[in-house]
């Protein structure tokens, strides 16, 4: 056996014996229910993730921090968690929702005024297969609308640059 090899055994012996001991003074049952009593620098207590990436990668780290916190203090303090943003904080303030029935209400009312740019964006976005079973129906009833064509020709663009950045999307779709 190597002295790296040997070197890193007892490493990891020790780590091993300082969360058993550790363990049994905070009386919980697994080594990760530890991390909430250990702290960050960076606030709030130890993600699991990192204990174990610390267990295996820095053993000696890990083992000081329980030490200090766990093992020499009188008694352990459970840690609050780091303070999150709350939910929907990055919502976008300046973008509108509407409802089904409001789009519908602004496309009509963007087609009566005959405003192609308004129409474009507010249509909803088709698949290709749509746009090419819609196009065939309005041929077979002889009817020319611009705006399927227009959708068509988007669609066909559109997954034309998906197969050139993705060539395995193609049997996707």
């Amino acid at each position: 056996m190597s002295a790296v090899q040997a070197e890193k055994n007892k490493t990891t012996k020790d780590i091993e014996e300082v969360i058993s001991k550790a363990i049994k003074k905070v009386g919980v049952r697994k080594e990760n229910e530890l991390c909430k009593y250990l702290p960050m620098k960076t606030g709030g207590y130890m993600h699991h993730f990192t204990f174990k990436k610390m267990k295996h990668k820095q053993p000696q780290e890990l083992a000081a921090i329980i030490e200090k916190h766990l093992i020499q203090s009188d008694k352990a303090v459970v840690i609050a968690p780091k303070q999150r943003a709350p939910r929907g904080s990055r919502k976008r303030k300046d973008h509108m929702n509407f409802t089904r029935n409001q789009l519908e209400r602004m496309l009509s009312i963007a087609r009566l005024a005959g405003d192609k740019e308004i129409i474009t964006i507010l249509s909803p976005k088709r698949s290709l297969a749509t746009c090419k079973r819609e196009l065939i129906q309005a041929i077979r009833h002889n009817k020319t609308e611009q705006d399927l064509w227009t959708n068509y020709v988007e669609a066909a663009n559109t997954y034309t640059q998906l197969l050139a950045t993705d060539p395995l999307a193609a049997t996707q779709h």
